[in-house]
């Protein structure tokens, strides 16, 4: 028999993704692979159930209709308890999970023995560069940052030159050189800003300045394994804060990635130092 893939409904909220398109239906198919999709899985995200049966899918009229003849499940959100109790036992299961979050839901996936792929630990390595869904996802994220500042701002980011006279350009600090942030700066740039940022990784100044912005360099490091930032000691976050405080004050968009994986966020901007800032100033928190 061939093996069936299912694709659920996101159901957090907020979620406007859906795990498959219907271009990889396609080349499942030619696999062997039958999918099977919940009834409007992909509608928040523009892809109608017609295209998805156009592609060679099955339409399951309810999520237990999907649960119950799926040997691979493929989501963008972990599954719900319910969800996980509704999954067929001895079934696989490929998403973000989220264990650190989530821990409660581990044991209920055991007790099912589901195997599960927890699509956000794939290591970064280049071999498994193609299943890095957090580079991915976040290159997206930077972009899409960017953009919304510039939107939500009361003036325009390039600058600009009238018969009124001569706009000055806005300027974006961004917090956290990751994948993320090397989107943000990028894309401010283009958008025709003035970009200065921060990361706690000495090594990425030099990226920061290969994409035309002012890097921001502390006296702190905090260089951890597989390129990711360890967690800062009371004493250098105290110290971090006060010396970001003077940068923050002078930007017209702040955008913040800096994560530390298994751990919440960082809280690298303290209250009084939104309060100093700018009238009129937004913030865009993509890792809290």
């Amino acid at each position: 028999m061939p093996i069936k893939v299912a694709i659920p409904r996101e159901t957090a909220a907020g979620e406007r993704r859906v795990a498959i398109d219907p271009d990889v239906i396609k080349r499942l198919a030619k696999l062997g692979v039958e999918v099977v999709v919940e009834k409007d899985a992909g509608q928040a995200a523009y892809v109608t159930d017609e295209a998805y049966q156009d592609a060679g899918a099955t339409i399951a009229a309810s999520a237990v209709d999907l649960y119950a003849q799926a040997d691979i499940v493929w989501r963008v959100q972990p599954p719900t308890e319910d969800e996980i109790g509704q999954m067929k036992a001895g079934s696989t299961l490929m998403s973000t999970m989220l264990p650190y979050k989530y821990p409660e839901r581990l044991p209920k996936l055991n007790e099912k023995s589901i195997t599960c792929y927890a699509m956000e630990l794939v290591p970064r390595i280049s071999r498994a560069q193609a299943m890095d869904v957090l580079s991915s996802q976040a290159a997206i994220a930077g972009y899409k940052a960017a953009i919304m500042g510039s939107d939500l701002l009361g003036r325009f980011f390039p600058m600009l030159t009238t018969a009124a006279g001569t706009i000055r350009p806005s300027k974006v600090v961004v917090i956290g050189v990751g994948v993320a942030g090397l989107q943000a700066i990028a894309t401010a740039k283009r958008l025709g800003a003035i970009v200065e940022a921060y990361d706690v990784r000495p090594e990425t100044k030099e990226q920061i300045e290969s994409l035309g912005a002012k890097a921001i360099v502390l006296d702190i490091s905090a260089v951890g394994e597989g390129g990711y930032a360890r967690e800062l000691t009371a004493e250098e976050k105290q110290k971090q804060q006060e010396e970001l405080a003077g940068y923050i004050a002078k930007a017209n968009v702040l955008i913040t990635t800096a994560a530390v994986p298994g751990r919440p966020a960082p809280k690298i901007v303290p209250e009084a130092t939104v309060e100093g800032m700018k009238p009129g100033s937004v913030i865009i928190d993509l890792a809290a």
